[in-house]
């Protein structure tokens, strides 16, 4: 330790107890380590809670993926059934099963009202599957030509020119016409 200090004398004595001592203070030492204490202690507690909410957001945004990926999956599932119910043979096996048959060869009007090609009739080629009945169906037309698209004649029998009118034979070799656009 050290040696203690004379006596001061007269008007230095009286100074010196004014002073406080000059030894180390605790007094002034506790706001400052209260203050640090307490700056360490909120930077933690709010890095806790940024680091939290990040990982609530990360865990969000993975939940997110992962419906956006099973989504896009059946999006494109979805897709493929249109893709494939689209294509001509589906569309001509799925119109067989209604019933639908294949057009006959068409015929165009022209602008002074002449016909333009020879019409056929569309007339359905045997199949294994059997073709609802026109009378089954509410949409059937109650009156007109019978399934096969003729009508009987006096005698009972098919007349296959009672319902398509016959065209000029001279109109028979034009190309058909095209729309604009096509």
């Amino acid at each position: 330790m050290s040696k203690p200090a004379a006596p001061l004398k007269g008007r230095a004595a009286r100074l010196a107890r004014l002073m406080p001592s000059t030894g180390p203070s605790t007094a002034a030492r506790t706001p400052f380590v209260l203050l640090v204490v307490l700056l360490l202690g909120g930077g933690l507690i709010t890095l806790l809670l940024l680091n939290s909410a990040l990982n609530e957001g990360s865990f969000r945004l993975s939940e997110l993926k992962r419906d956006t990926t099973e989504l896009t999956d059946e999006q494109q599932a979805l897709q493929r059934d249109v893709d494939s119910r689209s294509q001509p043979d589906a569309l001509e096996k799925r119109a067989r099963e209604l019933g639908m048959v294949p057009g006959g060869s068409p015929a165009f009007l022209n602008p002074d009202g002449t016909v333009r090609g020879r019409p056929t009739e569309a007339t359905a080629p045997p199949s294994p599957s059997p073709t609802p009945s026109p009378t089954a169906s509410p949409d059937a037309p109650a009156a007109g030509p019978s399934a096969s698209g003729t009508s009987a004649g006096p005698s009972g029998s098919p007349s296959p020119s009672a319902s398509v009118p016959q065209p000029d034979p001279a109109a028979e070799n034009s190309p058909p016409p095209t729309s604009p656009g096509r």
